[in-house]
C-alpha cells in the first residue's frame, strides 16, 4: 500500500513559487523543480534575494538568469510579493 501524499494548498507559498516559474523554459523537469524550490526558499525568507535564489538553483534554462529573474519577479509582484531589484 502506498503512503498517502498530502497535497500543498493551492494558496500556499509552494504553489505560488511554482506558478511564478511556470513560463521559464528549462532543459529538464528537475531544473524546473530546483528553480521552483529555490523561489519557495526566497518566499519563505531562507534565501536573501530572488536573484540569489535563481543563481543558487543552478537550473539549466533556455534564457539568461537575468531574464528569468525579470519574469519571476514580475509574476511574484502580480501576486503581491515585494521583490527588490
Amino acid at each position: 500500500m502506498l503512503p498517502k501524499v498530502k497535497l500543498a494548498s493551492p494558496d500556499g507559498l509552494e504553489a505560488k513559487a511554482y506558478a511564478a516559474i511556470a513560463d521559464i523554459p528549462t532543459l529538464e523537469l528537475n531544473d524546473r523543480n530546483r528553480l521552483g524550490y529555490h523561489v519557495y526558499l526566497f518566499l519563505n525568507k531562507e534565501c536573501a534575494t530572488l536573484r540569489e535564489a535563481v543563481h543558487v538553483a543552478q537550473a539549466r534554462m533556455r534564457i539568461s538568469d537575468d531574464e528569468a529573474f525579470t519574469r519571476i519577479a514580475a509574476s511574484l509582484r502580480e501576486e503581491g510579493f515585494t521583490v527588490d531589484a
